[in-house]
């Protein structure tokens, strides 16, 4: 049911200032709550934030009230007391490639349902009035009750984000049973083939990147990516992923792109952090890369992965933090993998390799990485990980260790690593009941 009902004249937007002309203009700006907002109350989601449309204001009478202008693209300002978003009601022309390839139009004659026309999908092109009523010109109710991710017009071809949008929507609302109408996937399936996400930013990329990661499905991003022939174009190392075959005997799936996505699942149940996530979905990029004729082997996988990784991060812009963490976990996942058949002096090189005696958070993101990698293969997400618990204890034991006793015996620079390296070795050993031949 489309549903457009004219409120009363909201005065909010008002009140917040004594200014001459706000008795003038009483009758005529109105505020709508806009967007995510009105979706999410519809799914029983405690909104995480509000944004606000105006219409019949101007930017001078926005700046008059008080209200502080973000960005010179757009028409958008920050409420003085709530620093939650104010938009002027406006309509878009395409004048060029790319997200910010658009010329705005504002004014009184720009309606409410002007505005809510340019957006992406019904479900975020709903609004509310001061009492609550909907506002809803485009079905978006209908496919909120039905979980349909569908366009709201054909203008959608416009905004190659928009690709990238729908997919992260999948990442969120896929649990909820949302999918992509076919409509829509078509679109997409054209823009993809048309070049023009070539046009993105890579802060844009990297910033839906990042919040897909985040969600309750991550991997429903990379899948909905791949579905409309997106993925090649934007992460090309992922894509490559997909037939690259892996021995049976440890990954059942066999298909090395299968095995990432089933990994981000697992990872997105364990709760890892973004950085973490990141760093499965990255950690295997390596298998794209041995030759064809070693396949189902991939032996040295994880130097040739790091190359792909510091790539990939260079392309995107990738922050510091995930990069290291990615690198990390790419170079170390198959050490940690092997833990429970190592001895002391090859468990110690490892906890120094990935710096876990001086980054114990970034290790245990590490560890978490590895178990996802372990458990995110067909009919053993159940598998317990043991190489974790056995790895932190060897940290403890390690970590005992300091350099007073290398200073003591008048050792310098490099002789210090050397002797606090054979002393870790002792500690671990001992924990594990090994013979360290002291």
């Amino acid at each position: 049911m489309r549903t457009i009902v004219r409120p009363k004249p909201d005065l909010q937007l008002l009140r917040i200032a004594k200014l001459p002309f706000c008795q003038a203009t009483a009758n005529t700006v109105q505020i709508y709550l806009v967007g995510g907002a009105v979706r999410d109350r519809m799914l029983d989601i405690p909104p995480c934030e509000r944004d606000w449309v105006v219409v019949g204001a101007s930017p001078e009478q926005m700046l008059a009230l008080g209200f502080r202008q973000i960005g010179r693209d757009f028409p958008v300002f920050l409420h003085p007391e709530t620093s939650e978003e104010y938009a002027l009601a406006r309509r878009e022309r395409k004048s060029g490639h790319g997200y910010a390839g658009f010329t705005c139009e504002t004014g009184s004659q720009v309606s409410l349902e002007d505005d809510l026309a340019r957006r992406d999908l019904s479900i975020n092109a709903m609004a509310e009035d001061r009492d609550g009523h909907l506002i809803d010109p485009y079905g978006g109710a209908q496919d909120v009750r039905d979980g349909v991710l569908r366009h709201v017009s054909d203008a959608f071809v416009e905004d190659p984000l928009r690709v990238l949008r729908v997919a992260r929507f999948m990442a969120r609302f896929a649990s909820r049973g949302f999918r992509v109408h076919p409509a829509t996937m078509t679109l997409m399936r054209d823009m993809a083939a048309s070049g023009e996400l070539a046009h993105l930013v890579a802060e844009r990329v990297w910033t839906e990147t990042r919040r897909a990661l985040g969600e309750a499905s991550p991997q429903e991003y990379f899948r909905t990516l791949r579905e409309c022939g997106a993925l090649g174009a934007i992460f090309p190392e992922i894509d490559a992923l997909f037939g690259v075959p892996q021995p049976a005997r440890h990954h059942p799936e066999i298909d090395t792109g299968e095995h990432v996505l089933l990994c981000l699942r697992l990872a997105a149940q364990l709760r890892l952090t973004e950085p973490a996530r990141f760093a499965v979905l990255v950690h295997d990029l390596g298998k794209a890369l041995t030759p064809r004729e070693r396949w189902p082997s991939h032996v040295g996988h994880e130097k040739l992965g790091a190359v792909a990784v510091r790539a990939l991060c260079e392309r995107l812009r990738v922050p510091v933090k995930y990069r290291e963490l990615a690198l990390v976990v790419c170079l170390h996942h198959t050490r940690c993998h092997r833990v429970l058949e190592m001895r002391a002096p090859a468990i110690v090189s490892l906890l120094e390799d990935v710096d876990a005696l001086r980054n114990g958070e970034r290790f245990e993101e590490f560890l978490a990485a590895c178990e996802a990698d372990a458990r995110g293969r067909t009919g053993l997400e159940q598998r317990p990980y043991a190489q974790a618990e056995k790895l932190r204890r060897a940290r403890a034991a390690a970590a005992t260790v300091t350099a007073a006793s290398a200073l003591a015996r008048g050792l310098h620079g490099p002789q210090i690593a050397v002797e606090m390296h054979r002393l870790r070795c002792i500690e671990v050993a001992r924990l594990e009941g090994e013979d360290h031949g002291e």
